[in-house]
């Protein structure tokens, strides 16, 4: 399993980053999440906004930080 935000370091992407690290907690996963700062890796993913929320490969969440909740549901839709 491999979760990854992807960001250009604002702000609002380490805000995103603190989130997700602590949905995976609350879900009990035993994983690590991947801070990104590369916008060119984003922008090769198709992707004009940050932060974003990769789960297996896959962006889930794009261009905003939601609340834990939608976060979490993402997350383990996901997995």
């Amino acid at each position: 399993m491999k979760i990854q935000v992807f960001g250009a370091g604002c702000p609002s992407c380490k805000k995103m980053f603190e989130v997700v690290q602590t949905a995976v907690l609350k879900i009990g996963l035993d994983t690590k999440v991947e801070y990104i700062c590369d916008v060119q890796q984003i922008i090769a993913m198709g992707l004009m906004q940050s932060p974003v929320l990769v789960v297996n490969g896959k962006p889930v969440l794009i261009g905003f930080t939601p609340d834990i909740g939608k976060i979490t549901k993402a997350i383990q839709d996901n997995l």
